[in-house]
C-alpha cells in the first residue's frame, strides 16, 4: 500500500509554470502604463531651439505600480511642445533612430540653468523614471538593479517605446539612474559613476577623453573627432562686508522728531542683511574639438578671462531678515496676545473703583448745575502731561514710553496742540484735508483702512513702531491709553479731532476709524450748542417771542444757508430754555393751541405762529390757504457705525414678519420722517400731507392738466398709489406728529451718550483687539511703502507682485474675523517684495549703476542687474571683455586680494587701468595669477558618432558627461550600439 501511495502524493507536488511570476507581473504592470501613456512607437519632434529647457514648459505625470510588495511609483516627465505634422514622413522615420538619440548631440542646450538632473546630464526632452514609492525606500543591492534594468528591457522590446527608461538605484540622495532606450536596430545605455572624491587621473580634459575612449571602444584606426564643451563655475562669497549699503536702524537716536534712525509714520524698508550671499560666474567654451586645446595635469589652456562665453547666476540669502516685513509681523504678533490695557500696566482695582464714585458724583451735579465750559489752551503742557499725572497715580512702575518719545508722539498725532493760542468759540479745527485722487489714496476703500492722511493711519503707524522699538506690548498699552484720556479731553473741552474728515463715519473705513469720526461728529453737535448758550437770555427770549420767521432765522449763520432740502441742525438749539430733552405729548403745548394738529383739519392749525423756517421754497404755495411754502429747519438724522446699524438690524429683524411687527419696524424707520413732518407743521401753519410731499418726496405727488368746467387747462395733483394705500404710515406719521419746531423736539441723535459709547468702546479695548482694528492700515501703509520704493527701482515683475498683493488684500480684509494664517501669507507676500527691492539694490550697489559715466553703459547694466532679478541665468555680453565683464573680474580680483593677508592694504584701492586693460592676457595672468579663485565645479560634456561595436556597425551618438567638485565627482554615459550589425 505504500509503494501504491508515493505516486499519489508526487502528483500534488507538480508546479504549474503557466501561472505568471511577480516579475513578469512587475513587467505587464510597466507595459500597462506604457500604452496608458501613448509612448509607443516613435514619435520625432522639431528640433530643440536654443534655451527651450529652461524657457519651455515641463510637465510630468505620475502612476503606481508594485513588484510583490514593493510600491514604485512612474514618471513621465516631458517638455510641452507643439505637434508636428507625421504626413508624408512615414517611410523615413521607419528606420530612424529614436528621438532621445538625436538630442544626445544637441549642442544647444548644454548646461541649462534649471532643469531635471538627467536633462542636464543626457539633454533629454523626454523620458520616465521608475523610483521606489516611499522617499526611505531605495535598491541598494546588485542583483535587484539588474533585475530591475532587465525589467525595463524587456517592457520596451515588448512594446516598442523609444522613450528612454530610467530606475533609480541607491539611497535618493544620491541621484543614480539606470536606464535604456530602444529602437529599431539601435539600443542606448544609460550609465552612472558617483563618487566622493575626484581621482587624480580624472581632474582634467585628457583624463576624462581617456575614459570616453576606452568606454566606446572604437574599432576605426583614425578615430571619429569628439566634440568637447566645458564650463567651469567661479563662486564669489567674501564681498557682503564690503558692498552692503543697508545701514541698520539705530534704535537709540532721538533727534528732532526721528525716533529709531526714523520718522514717526514712516516705516523702515530694506533688508537687514546683504540678500545675495552668492555670485555664480560660468565661463563657458561651447564648441571645442580634440587637439584645439590642452588641458591636462601640468598645463591647461582654459583661462576663464578668454572663455568665449560668460554667464552670471546670484544666489539669494534664505529668508533675509527684512525691517518692513518685520515690522508687520511683530504688529500681528499683538492680535494674538489676550491681556487688557490695565492688567499690562499693572493698574490699582481699588483706585479706579474710589475714582468712580467720585465721577459719578460730579456727573450729577454735573446735571443739575450746568456751567460755561472752559476753553483751555491747547498744548503739549496742558494736554499730555496732565493726562499723565492721572495714569501715574493708578501706577507705581515707570511709564513704558519716556516724555521725550511720548511728547513727539502726540505731537504727530494732534499737529494742533503745538499751538500755544487758546482757541475761542469762532476757531475751530481743519477736518477736511483735500483727498487725493491718485489711485494709491483710494486704497483704503478696497482694504478697509483708513485714508492715508488720518488720525487713525498715523496712530496704526505710531503703535507699530512702538511696538518695535519702544516697550513692545507695554509701549502700545501706554500710548494706546494715553489716546483714550486725549478723546475724553477733547470731548469735555469741545476741541474737534485733527485728522478726520467732517460728516458722518465713513462705512468704507475700519470700525475704529469710524468710531472716531462718530466722536467728531459729538463734538461738532455739543460745541455748536455750547456756543449758542453764550448768546444773553434775554435776546433768546425775544427771539423766541418775536413770532414769525424770525423766531430762529436770524441766529443762523449765513454761511449755512444753502438750496438743499434743509438739514441745517448748527441753528437748533440756541438758548438751553428752548431746548427740552424729552417733551411730553400734550403738557407742553397746550398753551399754544398745537393739540389740535392731530385731529383737527386746517382751519385748527392755523392759530399758531410758523417758527423754525429755514427759507421760502421757490414758487411753491400751500394748496389750503395759497401761502408760501417754507422749507423748515430739521434736525440731521443721527450718524450711525457699522455695528450701531447691524445692532439696529438685528432688533429690526427680531420683529418678525406678523403684522403687528411689520407696523412696529415701520414706526421705528420713521423716526426721522416724524421729525421733519412736525417741523414742517411748525413752519407752515395751514398745511396738508399733500404739501409735505411736493417738498420732501415730489416724485409722489402726480400733476396732470385736466380741463374745468369753464374750458380752462389747470393743473391738478393727487397722492401717488403707494401713498393712498390703506394704513399708510406716511398719513399715519403726519396725523400723529404736532407742529413743533426742530430746536423744541427730542433729539434724534443723543451726542452726550453717544460720545460716552464711544469713549467707553475705546477704553475697553485690548491691544489685541486694537491691532486687530488697525492692521488693515498697517498692511495699507507697508503696501504704499513698497510701491514707493518700487517706484525708484522699476522692477517689472514687482509690479505685478504687488497688484497681486492688492487684490489679495482686498478680498481678505474686508472680513472683520479673518484667519491669521490668511493675514500672514499677505505680509508673507510683502516680505518677499521687499527681499526683491533689496536685492535689485545690492546689485546696483556692486555693479555700481550709478557711477557710470556713459549713459549706453549704464543703461546695459541696469538691463543686465533687472535680468539677474527675473531669470535664473544671465549671459554676460562681451563675455570678459564686456563692460558688464570687466566689474566683474574687479570684484573676482579684489575678493581674492582680500583673501591674501600679507597684501590687505593693496587690495583696499586696486588700479583701474591695470583691471581696464583688455589686452595682453599673457602680461595681466603673470602680473596677478590669482585673478580667479579655483573653480567650484567643472562640468564637461564630450560627444562624438561612431559605429559600435563593429567598424560595420551602425555610425551612432555617443556621450558623457562630467561634473566634478570639491566633494563630488560624477560621470553620466550614454553609449549607443548597432544591435542589428553586431
Amino acid at each position: 500500500m505504500a509503494a501504491d501511495s508515493e505516486p499519489e502524493s508526487e502528483v500534488f507536488e507538480i508546479t504549474d509554470f503557466t501561472t505568471a511570476s511577480e516579475w513578469e507581473r512587475f513587467i505587464s504592470k510597466v507595459e500597462e502604463v506604457l500604452n496608458d501613456w501613448k509612448l509607443i512607437g516613435n514619435s520625432l519632434g522639431k528640433p530643440l531651439e536654443k534655451g527651450i529647457f529652461t524657457s519651455g514648459t515641463w510637465e510630468e505625470r505620475a502612476d503606481e505600480i508594485s513588484f510583490a510588495d514593493f510600491k514604485f511609483s512612474v514618471t513621465h516627465h516631458y517638455l510641452v511642445q507643439e505637434s508636428t505634422d507625421k504626413e508624408g514622413k512615414d517611410e523615413e522615420s521607419e528606420d530612424a533612430i529614436p528621438q532621445s538619440m538625436q538630442d544626445l548631440l544637441c549642442m544647444n542646450n548644454d548646461f541649462p540653468p534649471r532643469a531635471h538632473c538627467l536633462v542636464r546630464w543626457y539633454g533629454l526632452r523626454e523620458f520616465v523614471v521608475i523610483a521606489p514609492a516611499a522617499h526611505s525606500d531605495a535598491v541598494l543591492s546588485e542583483s535587484k538593479c539588474n533585475l530591475l534594468l532587465s525589467s525595463i528591457s524587456i517592457a520596451l522590446g515588448n512594446t516598442g517605446c523609444q522613450v528612454p527608461l530610467f530606475v533609480q538605484i541607491h539611497h535618493k540622495w544620491r541621484r543614480m539612474y539606470m536606464g535604456e532606450c530602444q529602437g529599431p536596430g539601435v539600443r542606448t545605455d544609460f550609465e552612472m559613476v558617483h563618487l566622493r572624491k575626484v581621482p587624480n587621473q580624472y581632474t582634467h580634459l585628457s583624463g576624462l577623453l581617456d575614459i570616453f575612449k576606452s568606454k566606446i571602444g572604437c574599432p576605426l584606426t583614425p578615430l571619429p573627432p569628439v566634440s568637447i564643451a566645458i564650463r567651469f563655475t567661479y563662486v564669489l562669497q567674501d564681498w557682503q562686508q564690503y558692498f552692503w549699503p543697508q545701514q541698520p536702524p539705530d534704535i537709540d537716536a532721538l533727534v528732532g522728531g526721528e525716533v529709531g534712525g526714523l520718522e514717526f509714520g514712516k516705516l523702515p524698508f530694506g533688508a537687514c542683511e546683504d540678500p545675495i550671499s552668492e555670485l555664480h560666474l560660468a565661463t563657458t567654451w561651447p564648441h571645442l574639438t580634440e587637439g584645439v586645446i590642452v588641458d591636462n595635469d601640468v598645463y591647461s589652456d582654459l583661462d576663464p578671462v578668454q572663455a568665449p562665453h560668460w554667464s552670471v547666476r546670484v544666489r539669494k540669502a534664505d529668508n533675509p531678515q527684512c525691517l518692513l516685513g518685520d515690522f508687520v509681523n511683530e504688529f500681528l504678533k499683538i492680535c494674538r496676545r489676550k491681556e487688557s490695557t490695565d492688567e499690562i500696566l499693572g493698574r490699582s482695582t481699588f483706585e479706579e473703583e474710589g475714582k468712580e464714585v467720585a465721577d459719578i458724583t460730579h456727573a450729577l451735579s454735573k446735571l443739575t448745575e450746568p456751567a460755561p465750559v472752559p476753553i483751555h489752551k491747547l498744548s503739549v503742557s496742558n494736554m499730555v502731561h496732565t493726562a499723565k499725572k492721572k495714569i501715574r497715580k493708578h501706577r507705581g512702575e515707570e511709564s513704558p514710553l519716556n516724555n521725550d518719545v511720548l511728547n513727539t508722539i502726540l505731537l504727530f498725532l494732534f499737529p494742533d496742540a503745538a499751538s500755544e493760542k487758546p482757541l475761542d468759540a469762532a476757531t475751530s479745527v481743519d477736518n477736511s484735508n483735500p483727498p487725493s485722487e491718485g489711485e494709491d489714496y483710494t486704497l483704503y476703500n478696497q482694504f478697509k483702512s483708513a485714508p492715508s492722511d488720518s488720525l487713525t493711519y498715523k496712530l496704526a503707524l505710531c503703535l507699530c513702531m512702538i511696538n518695535f522699538y519702544h516697550g513692545g506690548l507695554k509701549g502700545v498699552a501706554h500710548l494706546w491709553q494715553e489716546f483714550v484720556l486725549e478723546m475724553r479731553f477733547r470731548w469735555e473741552n469741545n476741541f474737534l479731532i485733527p485728522g478726520l474728515t467732517s460728516g458722518p463715519p465713513d462705512l468704507r473705513c475700519c470700525l475704529l476709524h469710524q468710531k472716531l469720526q462718530m466722536l467728531n461728529c459729538c463734538i461738532e453737535r455739543k460745541k455748536a450748542r455750547d456756543e449758542g448758550k453764550k448768546t444773553s437770555p434775554s435776546d433768546n427770549v425775544t427771539n423766541a417771542c418775536s413770532g414769525g420767521q424770525l423766531g430762529l432765522d436770524h441766529l443762523r449763520d449765513p454761511e449755512k444757508e444753502k438750496g438743499e432740502v434743509g438739514k441745517s441742525w448748527d441753528s437748533w438749539s440756541d438758548s438751553e430754555e428752548e431746548f427740552f430733552e424729552c417733551l411730553s405729548d400734550t403738557e407742553d403745548l397746550k398753551g399754544n393751541g398745537q393739540e389740535g394738529g392731530k385731529k383737527g383739519g386746517p382751519k385748527e392749525t392755523t392759530n399758531f405762529k410758523p417758527e423754525g423756517r429755514l427759507h421760502q421754497h421757490g414758487k411753491l404755495t400751500l394748496l389750503q390757504n395759497g401761502e408760501p411754502l417754507y422749507i423748515p429747519v430739521t434736525q440731521e438724522p443721527a450718524p450711525m457705525t457699522e455695528d450701531l446699524l447691524e445692532e439696529q438690524s438685528e432688533v429690526l429683524a427680531k420683529l418678525g414678519t406678523s403684522a403687528e411687527g411689520a407696523h412696529l419696524r415701520a414706526r421705528m424707520q420713521s423716526a426721522c420722517l416724524l421729525s421733519d413732518m412736525e417741523s414742517f407743521k411748525a413752519a407752515n401753519p395751514g398745511c396738508v400731507l399733500e404739501d409735505f410731499v411736493r417738498w420732501y418726496s415730489p416724485r409722489d405727488y402726480i400733476e396732470e392738466e385736466v380741463t374745468d368746467e369753464k374750458g380752462n387747462v389747470v393743473l391738478k395733483g393727487e397722492l401717488s398709489a403707494r401713498m393712498k394705500i390703506p394704513s399708510n404710515m406716511w398719513v399715519e406719521a403726519w396725523e400723529t406728529a404736532k407742529p413743533i419746531p426742530a430746536r423744541r423736539q427730542r433729539r434724534l441723535f443723543d451726542d452726550t451718550r453717544e460720545a460716552e459709547k464711544v469713549l467707553h468702546y475705546l477704553a475697553m479695548q485690548k491691544p489685541a483687539d486694537l491691532a486687530r482694528h488697525l492692521l488693515p492700515c498697517v498692511i495699507h501703509a507697508a503696501v504704499l511703502k513698497v510701491k514707493e520704493e518700487e517706484s525708484l527701482e522699476n522692477i517689472p515683475s514687482v509690479k505685478k507682485i504687488i497688484k497681486q498683493i492688492i487684490a489679495h488684500s482686498s478680498k481678505v480684509l474686508h472680513f472683520p474675523s479673518t484667519e491669521d494664517k490668511k493675514l500672514e501669507e499677505i505680509i508673507l507676500q510683502i516680505t518677499n517684495v521687499e527681499a526683491i527691492i533689496a536685492r535689485a539694490r545690492s546689485l546696483k550697489a556692486k555693479f555700481g549703476t550709478e557711477k557710470c559715466e556713459q549713459e549706453e553703459e549704464k543703461e546695459d547694466l541696469e538691463r543686465f542687474v533687472s535680468c539677474l532679478l527675473e531669470h535664473p541665468e544671465v549671459s554676460v555680453t562681451g563675455a570678459g571683455r564686456g563692460h558688464a565683464g570687466r566689474i566683474i573680474h574687479k570684484l573676482f580680483v579684489n575678493a581674492q586680494r582680500l583673501t591674501e593677508p600679507s597684501d590687505e592694504a593693496a587690495a583696499v584701492a586696486l588700479p583701474e587701468e591695470e583691471l581696464k586693460r583688455s589686452g595682453c592676457p599673457e602680461e595681466r595672468r603673470q602680473n596677478s595669477v590669482s585673478d580667479f579663485p579655483p573653480p567650484a565645479g567643472r562640468e564637461l560634456i564630450l560627444r562624438a558618432t561612431v559605429p559600435r561595436p563593429a567598424p560595420y556597425s551602425k555610425a551612432l551618438p555617443q556621450r558623457m558627461y562630467s561634473v566634478f567638485t570639491k566633494e563630488d565627482f560624477r560621470l553620466a554615459g550614454a553609449f549607443s550600439s548597432d544591435t542589428s550589425f553586431f
